[in-house]
């Protein structure tokens, strides 16, 4: 496996004022990820039904996914669904609860300045309103002294639905990759690429429901093989007035192809092959297992050629309860616990130090 593309969308948009939209990346320009490198080895597992491929990823004969092809220029404003593999109706169900929880995240630089804004996605993991997403994606919550404003969206189409402040963020991944702002064709392997948003208030009229659509966090990673449903908030074929106005979801029926590791015997790393989420503006979004656990949150994927060719990977939820833990020195489910005032306020005191990281590289 190699260094991916993070899935940037970087298109214009017109919210009030031009701004372009990434998932992770920061560039108009899409990088050919075959210019990258490799870091993540596949894990020693028990001999399974999958083959492996010169890339580390591994293909399964008995696959019947279906995945949409790549939209067209301008496609109508309508979720991108691919046609289900023969499945039991818990999979449905999953898939109907993951979408729920679903939201695009959307941060705008101001007009003028050197930063590029972002469109990325993420998963409500806990009913007070806290969101996982990628660390390349929330590192902009960081620059509100630069003038860069973020909301959460969500919906079909997406629309403004919440703002949102950050309760945590890898500083392991902010110290590792403090320049990705500034580069044209930035890319990574998911290594502590992981933050948490809670929602802090409400962006209408209406008021924050007492609970959040969720989905869990899982502790165990699935195994090659294993059926999930992949939903994010791809914007890759749309048109800069559909990503603002249009933007739906992408919802993909399929199965882990690979498992990859950072170490040497944990499950880091899942390579779910080419389908329609396999595009710019997914970075962030999740999948689910028929358990309707959320096993896992988009990183990177190629993102050239045809969707059906691409290479999408996605860390797992073990390995961020596992790094949050290494990081912090206490689980994650105790930062899951706390009200959401509190973890905003407890991660307040770090948020100068960690903003200094990556403001120290910008133009």
């Amino acid at each position: 496996m190699r260094f991916t593309p993070y899935l940037g969308i970087v298109v214009g948009l017109m919210l009030g004022v031009l701004f372009g939209t990434f998932l992770g990346g920061t560039s108009v320009v899409v990088p050919d990820a075959s210019s990258t490198f490799s870091l993540l080895t596949p894990l020693p597992e028990p001999t399974t039904s999958t083959t492996s491929t010169s890339s580390g990823q591994a293909s399964s004969p008995q696959a019947t996914e279906t995945v949409v092809p790549p939209a067209p220029s301008t496609p109508a404003p309508a979720p991108i669904v691919s046609l289900p593999p023969p499945k039991s109706v818990s999979l449905d169900v999953s898939a109907s609860v993951l979408r729920a929880a679903l939201v695009n995240i959307i941060c705008q630089a101001p007009a003028g300045s050197k930063l590029r804004s972002m469109s990325g996605s993420g998963v409500i993991v806990d009913p007070k309103g806290v969101i996982l997403t990628n660390a390349h994606i929330a590192q902009y919550f960081l620059l509100k002294d630069r003038g860069v404003s973020c909301s959460i969206r969500s919906g079909s189409p997406a629309v403004d639905r919440y703002d949102a402040k950050l309760a945590y963020i890898s500083p392991l991944w902010l110290r590792k990759n403090p320049e990705v702002l500034t580069k044209t064709a930035p890319s990574g392997n998911g290594e502590y690429d992981f933050a948490f948003l809670a929602i802090s208030q409400s962006a209408t009229s209406e008021p924050l429901p007492a609970v959040f659509p969720f989905v869990p966090l899982a502790t165990v990673p699935p195994f090659p093989g294993a059926p999930v449903v992949i939903a994010s908030y791809g914007a890759q074929f749309l048109a800069p007035g559909q990503i603002a106005s249009g933007l739906s979801p992408t919802i993909v029926f399929g199965s882990v192809k690979d498992v990859l590791t950072f170490k040497s015997n944990t499950i880091d790393v899942l390579a779910l092959g080419g389908s329609a989420a396999a595009q710019e503006g997914s970075s962030g979004g999740g999948l689910v297992d028929p358990s309707g656990d959320l096993v896992g949150t988009i990183t990177t994927s190629t993102i050239t050629g045809t969707t059906d060719t691409r290479s999408l990977n996605a860390i797992t939820a073990s390995y961020i309860r596992a790094e949050y833990a290494s990081e912090t020195g206490e689980a994650l489910d105790l930062l899951l616990a706390k009200p959401v005032a509190d973890a905003i306020s407890d991660f307040a005191s770090q948020i100068p130090a960690l903003e200094a990281i990556i403001t120290a590289h910008l133009p």
